[in-house]
């Protein structure tokens, strides 16, 4: 009989997890699959910690937003956000759903490009574009938003010394009730920044301006700001037509639409307080529908989501270490994975599952990765049962930013795994090995 591991007894409090309308709630339901695939098949071939991203839901979310958005509006385009999952196997689901590709670098240009995109269907943003890649955009018709004044010149000088026609919009920044603002990119609405832009590119030779474009902010929880952006984009729209008789294609309302994830410092779990995507679609269809635009001039609307349609089709799964007491008593859990992987551990409060049942009693406790940090913190503070070493966790909705934002810092980064529609398992990305990383390593003669 294997003697069980003593521990001395301390005072603590009543941990019954958070009040719903049946009372409390003092036990967890286990995660023992995903798509019907075992939990603990998935870390027992791939390793552990293991990234798992699910096929079904990420085009049962791409369809769910493209249905919503186009039943309350005739032209609606979606374009891939890149960085926010920049994985092929993840971009080329969103392409064979219909999306186009919207990228912030040359790198993630040429990974669109290797993933299949027509240039055409390619939106450049982003602040720093080289004049080669300018040009390169240009010369496959992608859609150039511009950012900046020395961007414009640039581009003004770039077509006409190499005779070149780009297809161009600006970026527009505003006031949009939301604050901090976000204007650090593109052109003030308000000062008349985007105005002279517009001026500016509508006086020059070999610009198009086909569209305009904001992105207001990230994980935006008011759909009235995007009634806003939305106004104001239509206003330039007008003014445009009006001035120079010149109809714009699209208006590009960007990203920054929340998924369910709960922000640290939030009261109420994500579930409970995220508008759904219908509250966004709502506020901004019924802006630009009742405009008065002309049914042929009616703009394209263009929405370049990403984490409210990936965060939750992402998982992962981990290990523990082992557990102990801090100086104050409280219970800490170390498990193997950190914050260099799990990078929005920073942004929030992660919901974590065991992968077996327990039984009611749970106690509060501080989550750490394995880095020798103090900062590697998974979560500040959660109820979970008395989970020990070699137990298995799952950690929820970290489908965005993780894999393109994780850290190579004292542990290496590990398997990525999609679990298709016939949940069949495959890698997208192999887990790194030291030989990986020491092949982009040049060691000096002398030192050899």
């Amino acid at each position: 009989m294997e003697k069980i591991r003593y521990e001395r007894p301390i005072i603590k409090k009543m941990s019954t997890g958070l009040m719903n309308k049946f009372g409390t709630r003092t036990e967890q339901t286990p995660v023992t699959h995903i798509d019907n695939v075992p939990v603990k098949t998935l870390l027992s071939e791939y390793g552990s910690p293991l990234f798992v991203l699910s096929e079904k839901q990420i085009r049962h979310n791409i369809q769910n937003a493209s249905r919503i958005f186009k039943t309350r509006y005739p032209k609606v385009q979606f374009a891939w956000s890149y960085k926010t999952n920049y994985m092929d196997a993840v971009c080329r689901i969103f392409h064979q759903e219909g999306s186009w590709a919207e990228v912030v670098s040359g790198f993630e240009y040429d990974k669109a490009l290797s993933n299949g995109v027509p240039g055409n269907k390619i939106i450049f943003n982003g602040p720093d574009k080289s004049d080669e890649q300018l040009i390169t955009a240009s010369r496959n018709n992608s859609l150039i938003h511009i950012d900046h004044f020395d961007e414009l010149y640039t581009l003004i000088k770039l077509s006409e010394d190499l005779n070149l026609k780009p297809r161009v919009a600006i970026r527009v920044n505003m006031d949009t009730g939301i604050y901090p603002k976000w204007d650090r990119f593109g052109f003030n609405y308000e000062n008349g920044q985007a105005w002279n832009a517009i001026t500016r590119i509508i006086n020059s030779t070999n610009l198009d301006l086909v569209g305009l474009h904001c992105h207001i902010g990230t994980f935006m929880l008011s759909p009235s700001a995007y009634a806003v952006a939305a106004t104001k984009l239509c206003e330039l729209t007008k003014m445009v037509k009006e001035k120079f008789n010149k109809v714009l294609q699209y208006i590009d309302l960007g990203g920054g639409f929340p998924s369910t994830n709960t922000l640290k410092g939030s009261y109420l779990p994500g579930s409970d307080t995220v508008p759904s995507i219908d509250q966004f679609a709502d506020a901004i269809t019924d802006v630009i529908l009742g405009f008065g635009f002309r049914q042929e001039e009616l703009p394209l609307l263009i929405l370049e989501s990403g984490r409210v349609l990936i965060d939750d089709a992402g998982f992962l799964l981990g290990t523990v270490v082992t557990t102990k007491r801090l100086s104050d008593g409280r219970r800490a859990t170390i498990l193997d994975f950190g914050v260099n992987t799990l990078f929005t551990a920073f942004w929030y409060d992660h919901q974590v599952s065991t992968t077996k049942s327990y039984g009611q009693h749970t106690e509060e406790m501080i989550m750490y990765g394995p880095l020798c940090m103090n900062i590697d913190v998974v979560r500040e503070s959660i109820t979970m049962p008395l989970i020990e070493k070699g137990d298995q966790v799952v950690v929820h909705k970290v489908g965005a930013y993780n894999m393109t934002q994780w850290m190579q810092f004292i542990t290496l980064r590990p398997n990525i795994v999609l679990i298709d529609r016939e949940n069949k398992t495959h890698i997208i990305r192999k887990a790194e090995t030291v030989e990986s990383m020491q092949s982009a390593e040049i060691i000096p003669a002398y030192l050899k």
